[in-house]
Protein backbone atom coordinates (compact mmCIF):
# COMPACT_ATOMS: atom_id res chain seq x y z
CA UNK A 1 0.00 0.00 0.00
CA UNK A 2 1.19 3.20 -1.03
CA UNK A 3 1.40 6.52 1.21
CA UNK A 4 -0.83 8.72 0.05
CA UNK A 5 -0.10 12.91 1.46
CA UNK A 6 -2.18 14.45 -1.69
CA UNK A 7 -5.51 14.17 -3.69
CA UNK A 8 -4.32 16.20 -6.86
CA UNK A 9 -7.28 17.88 -8.58
CA UNK A 10 -6.93 18.25 -12.10
CA UNK A 11 -8.73 19.51 -15.37
CA UNK A 12 -7.89 17.39 -18.63
CA UNK A 13 -7.36 20.82 -20.46
CA UNK A 14 -9.33 19.99 -23.01
CA UNK A 15 -13.17 20.68 -24.42
CA UNK A 16 -15.97 19.20 -22.61
CA UNK A 17 -16.70 17.04 -25.41
CA UNK A 18 -13.05 14.95 -24.96
CA UNK A 19 -13.46 11.02 -24.95
CA UNK A 20 -12.56 9.21 -21.54
CA UNK A 21 -10.66 7.11 -24.64
CA UNK A 22 -9.11 9.68 -26.92
CA UNK A 23 -7.75 11.49 -23.85
CA UNK A 24 -6.10 8.00 -22.79
CA UNK A 25 -4.77 7.29 -26.24
CA UNK A 26 -2.94 10.81 -26.45
CA UNK A 27 -1.11 9.95 -23.59
CA UNK A 28 -0.14 6.78 -24.56
CA UNK A 29 0.51 7.20 -28.08
CA UNK A 30 1.66 11.26 -27.53
CA UNK A 31 3.61 11.30 -24.44
CA UNK A 32 4.41 7.40 -24.53
CA UNK A 33 2.93 6.74 -21.10
CA UNK A 34 2.17 3.38 -19.70
CA UNK A 35 0.05 4.86 -17.10
CA UNK A 36 -2.73 6.92 -16.97
CA UNK A 37 -2.73 10.44 -15.95
CA UNK A 38 -5.20 10.36 -13.36
CA UNK A 39 -7.08 7.50 -11.22
CA UNK A 40 -10.64 8.47 -11.50
CA UNK A 41 -12.03 11.48 -14.68
CA UNK A 42 -15.34 12.77 -14.46
CA UNK A 43 -17.44 13.59 -17.47
CA UNK A 44 -19.30 16.75 -18.16
CA UNK A 45 -22.96 14.55 -17.05
CA UNK A 46 -21.19 13.65 -13.41
CA UNK A 47 -20.27 9.82 -14.54
CA UNK A 48 -17.22 9.02 -13.61
CA UNK A 49 -14.34 6.04 -14.98
CA UNK A 50 -11.94 5.05 -12.80
CA UNK A 51 -8.81 4.67 -14.46
CA UNK A 52 -6.29 3.33 -12.05
CA UNK A 53 -6.40 1.48 -9.17
CA UNK A 54 -5.17 3.70 -5.72
CA UNK A 55 -2.44 1.04 -5.90
CA UNK A 56 -1.22 2.50 -9.13
CA UNK A 57 1.70 5.36 -9.46
CA UNK A 58 0.00 7.49 -11.94
CA UNK A 59 1.29 10.41 -14.41
CA UNK A 60 -0.43 13.54 -12.70
CA UNK A 61 2.23 15.64 -11.03
CA UNK A 62 5.61 14.99 -12.35
CA UNK A 63 7.68 14.45 -8.34
CA UNK A 64 4.64 13.86 -6.42
CA UNK A 65 3.02 10.87 -7.66
CA UNK A 66 4.37 8.21 -5.52
CA UNK A 67 2.35 9.97 -3.16
CA UNK A 68 -0.50 11.04 -4.88
CA UNK A 69 -4.25 10.12 -5.78
CA UNK A 70 -5.23 12.29 -9.06
CA UNK A 71 -8.69 12.82 -9.65
CA UNK A 72 -10.20 15.35 -13.05
CA UNK A 73 -12.82 16.28 -14.70
CA UNK A 74 -13.20 16.65 -18.65
CA UNK A 75 -12.96 20.36 -19.30
CA UNK A 76 -10.79 23.27 -17.90
CA UNK A 77 -10.13 25.51 -21.15
CA UNK A 78 -12.45 27.65 -23.18
CA UNK A 79 -12.52 27.63 -27.27
CA UNK A 80 -9.07 29.60 -26.69
CA UNK A 81 -7.48 27.25 -25.05
CA UNK A 82 -7.13 29.47 -21.74
CA UNK A 83 -7.97 28.24 -18.31
CA UNK A 84 -11.84 28.64 -17.54
CA UNK A 85 -13.54 27.05 -14.81
CA UNK A 86 -16.37 25.11 -16.68
CA UNK A 87 -17.36 22.46 -14.97
CA UNK A 88 -20.78 21.31 -14.53
CA UNK A 89 -22.88 21.36 -11.82
CA UNK A 90 -22.83 17.34 -11.97
CA UNK A 91 -18.99 17.11 -12.38
CA UNK A 92 -18.93 19.91 -9.10
CA UNK A 93 -20.91 16.77 -7.46
CA UNK A 94 -19.34 14.11 -8.42
CA UNK A 95 -16.14 15.44 -7.57
CA UNK A 96 -16.91 16.46 -4.04
CA UNK A 97 -18.34 12.49 -3.32
CA UNK A 98 -14.93 11.34 -4.80
CA UNK A 99 -12.68 13.67 -3.20
CA UNK A 100 -15.03 13.17 0.32
CA UNK A 101 -14.25 9.59 -0.46
CA UNK A 102 -10.87 9.64 -0.75
CA UNK A 103 -10.21 12.09 2.32
CA UNK A 104 -12.15 9.47 4.28
CA UNK A 105 -9.89 6.75 3.19
CA UNK A 106 -6.68 8.79 3.26
CA UNK A 107 -7.30 11.28 6.18
CA UNK A 108 -3.76 13.06 6.66
CA UNK A 109 -4.05 13.78 2.37
CA UNK A 110 -3.23 17.50 1.43
CA UNK A 111 -6.41 18.65 -1.13
CA UNK A 112 -4.76 20.77 -3.73
CA UNK A 113 -5.00 21.44 -7.72
CA UNK A 114 -1.81 20.85 -10.13
CA UNK A 115 -0.62 24.39 -9.97
CA UNK A 116 -0.45 24.29 -6.22
CA UNK A 117 2.42 21.93 -6.69
CA UNK A 118 5.87 22.94 -6.39
CA UNK A 119 7.30 23.92 -10.12
CA UNK A 120 3.97 23.80 -11.55
CA UNK A 121 3.59 26.51 -14.09
CA UNK A 122 -0.26 25.37 -15.27
CA UNK A 123 -3.79 26.97 -13.92
CA UNK A 124 -4.96 23.57 -13.24
CA UNK A 125 -7.27 22.33 -12.45
CA UNK A 126 -9.06 26.08 -13.63
CA UNK A 127 -9.85 26.90 -10.17
CA UNK A 128 -8.48 26.92 -6.50
CA UNK A 129 -9.42 23.10 -5.78
CA UNK A 130 -7.49 24.08 -2.13
CA UNK A 131 -9.98 26.90 -1.20
CA UNK A 132 -13.09 24.95 -2.56
CA UNK A 133 -11.97 21.83 -0.57
CA UNK A 134 -10.72 23.26 2.56
CA UNK A 135 -13.50 22.47 4.42
CA UNK A 136 -12.95 18.57 4.19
Amino acid sequence: MRTIKYIAVHCTATKQNATVEAIRNYWKRNLGWKQPGYHIIVKPNGDHERLALDETVCNGVKGYNRESIHVSYIGGIDDNGKALDNRTEAQKRTLLQIICGLKAKYPNAIIQGHRDFPNVAKDCPSFNAKEEYKHL
